[in-house]
């Protein structure tokens, strides 16, 4: 049996306040209350050889993209916390929006309610931490773990840099199959939700979830979810990992049920392993493999570099294809200024896709270059 909940006043609250945001110093009360602002630019120069034509533009990372926020937090004597986190990208144009039908049609800026990333209030106590508005549903980042320091040009979400491109076919002809279809990765996400989550016992957290997406229009859609997480020390190992199962609910469409994990490990020495796996009960399968290294080789901040692999089962079947298989590998290099809160980056990707169908698809190949301020 099937059961609805609706957040009228929360979505209506959204639209209001949505782009509230500031950034500056912490300022505190005499209560012992604090509240901050911040944020970020992430700019990005994306090319794609799609096999027969390029495709290049300065846009917004989606692995990171550009935002502001703030965040309050008030502490009482009984130790429970109560925080509020408002959060929104800015709408600049993103890499995963970017497609050979739309190079340089786009606006730079086109803010619009979806953009809201939080409006999340949250009281934590010994019992645990209870969440109410929009934000992280229980499995949000559960499926990608990673420890290596190049999330910006390469990870487990491999279309948040090309998701809107098409593959082409061996005659150089788009085939309408979008690089988010053929190189699908799970995860949570952010919706209107009330989500609990367990206090910390022995580096184990559990969390649930339930919610709606109140932002999209026309959006009829119930989301519930449950995740469990871990982070700790192991000897000389920092181990982090996360197991989700999220489960979505349309009237006009097929229920949709993922599962999905990742874990990561980082050395003492440096060197970083990330793993993930996942599956789609409407769609197909993926997995993830990635090595990477972190070292202090320059005097003005980390290096990170780091070599990757995706592979899906099964994913985008179309022209009455009954079997897939998509291949990605990448390599990523990230350099941290420390004194000015930037990291400048370069990544690059290759790309492969077949299946049973009569269409014989072209490779391809991206090259990202950008960075992010922080402040």
């Amino acid at each position: 049996m099937r059961h609805r909940f609706s957040l009228p006043l929360l979505a209506a609250g959204l639209s209001l306040t949505g782009g509230a945001a500031l950034a500056g110093p912490i300022f505190t009360n005499e209560n012992g209350g604090r509240v901050w602002g911040y944020g970020q630019l992430n700019p990005a120069w994306l090319s794609v050889d799609d096999g027969a034509a390029t495709t290049s533009e300065l846009d917004d990372n989606t692995a990171s993209n550009s935002r502001v926020g703030f965040w309050y937090e008030q502490a009482f004597a009984n130790g429970t916390e109560l925080s509020f986190n408002v959060e929104t990208a800015l709408g600049f144009r993103s890499t995963s929006g970017l497609s050979q039908l739309n190079e340089g049609d786009r606006s730079w800026m086109d803010w619009q309610r979806t953009d809201i990333r939080k409006i999340d209030l949250r009281l934590r106590s010994d019992y645990g931490s209870v969440f109410v508005g929009q934000g992280s549903m229980a499995s949000d980042g559960a499926g990608q773990v990673d420890f290596s320091g190049t999330v910006l040009t390469n990870y487990v979400s491999v279309t948040d840099i090309t998701g809107r491109i098409q593959l082409r076919d061996d005659q150089g002809a788009l085939t309408g199959i979008p690089f988010s279809d053929a190189y699908a990765s799970y995860d949570g996400g952010r919706y209107g939700r009330f989500r609990y989550q367990t206090p910390d016992f022995g580096g184990f957290t559990a969390s649930a979830a339930i919610g709606q997406d109140i932002l999209s229009e026309n959006a009829d859609a119930d989301i519930w979810d449950v995740a469990l997480r871990y982070e700790g020390d192991i000897g000389p190992l920092r181990i982090g990992a996360g197991l989700g199962y999220q489960s979505l609910h349309r009237p006009d469409r097929p229920d949709r049920n993922d599962v999905f994990a990742s874990a990561s490990a980082e050395h003492g020495s440096g060197v970083t392993v990330t793993a993930a796996m996942g599956n789609r009960d409407t769609d197909g399968s993926f997995s993830y493999a990635k090595l990477g290294y972190k070292g202090d080789w320059l005097p003005i901040g980390q290096t990170a570099l780091a070599v990757d692999y995706y592979h899906g089962s099964d994913m985008a079947l179309t022209n009455g294809a009954t079997r897939s298989e998509s291949d990605a590998w990448g390599v990523g290099l990230v350099q941290t200024v420390e004194d000015w809160d930037l990291e400048t980056y370069l990544g690059y990707r290759i790309y492969g896709f077949e299946d049973n169908s009569p269409t014989t698809y072209q490779d391809a190949s991206s090259v990202i270059l950008g960075a992010r301020w922080r402040f």
